[in-house]
């Protein structure tokens, strides 16, 4: 990890132990799972959010009054809000991604749950992703999350990371095993 993303990161783990230890003494992790989801897409969303977000042109007071107005439209959690308020005071609005992927990191851990990175040929059916998922939860112990991606390039198969394992059965490995087979043979 490069040194600024790992100062952001750093910052953001800080600041989601703080909001995610509030939201579990209050017994309102469901709802600051919806609102780590909400303000994501928000900011998925809204050009206008990421600039005053990455933007370091903004005043602090300009920073704090447009994120505590974004944050009291969308309802989020007063411990959410006052921690939104306090990056933006100290000019910490940039490890706003990091902190939600701390936060939803932290909810699913909470929740027993893991999240498989499963990249594939072609889009998985929803009966496919059910029946791996469940076979992934067999083997984990825990709940699995699925998140999909497609890539052609692996012709066939799937490959699949969960935690530190990764599984490839992709028909592409299996092509550059037979490939590098070869080139020790001849």
């Amino acid at each position: 990890m490069s040194e600024p993303a790992s100062i952001s990161s750093g910052i953001a783990a800080r600041y989601a132990t703080a909001i995610f230890e509030i939201a579990n003494e209050s017994n309102a992790l469901d709802q600051l799972a919806d609102n780590v989801n909400d303000l994501s897409q928000a900011l998925a969303d809204s050009p206008d959010l990421r600039d005053l977000v990455s933007s370091p042109v903004y005043p602090r007071a300009s920073m704090r009054k447009g994120i505590m107005a974004v944050a009291a439209q969308m309802q989020l959690q007063p411990s959410f809000q006052n921690a939104l308020g306090l990056m933006a005071e100290k000019r910490r609005l940039f490890a706003l991604p990091q902190l939600i992927a701390h936060l939803r990191a932290k909810i699913a851990e909470a929740k027993g749950e893991v999240t498989a990175d499963v990249t594939s040929a072609t889009a998985l059916t929803e009966d496919q992703a059910s029946r791996l998922a469940k076979t992934l939860a067999d083997n984990i112990g825990k709940q699995v999350t699925l998140k999909t991606t497609v890539d052609e390039s692996l012709i066939g198969g799937l490959v699949v990371k969960v935690g530190s394992k990764m599984i490839d059965t992709s028909v592409r490995s299996k092509l550059n095993a037979l490939q590098n087979a070869m080139k020790e043979v001849g």
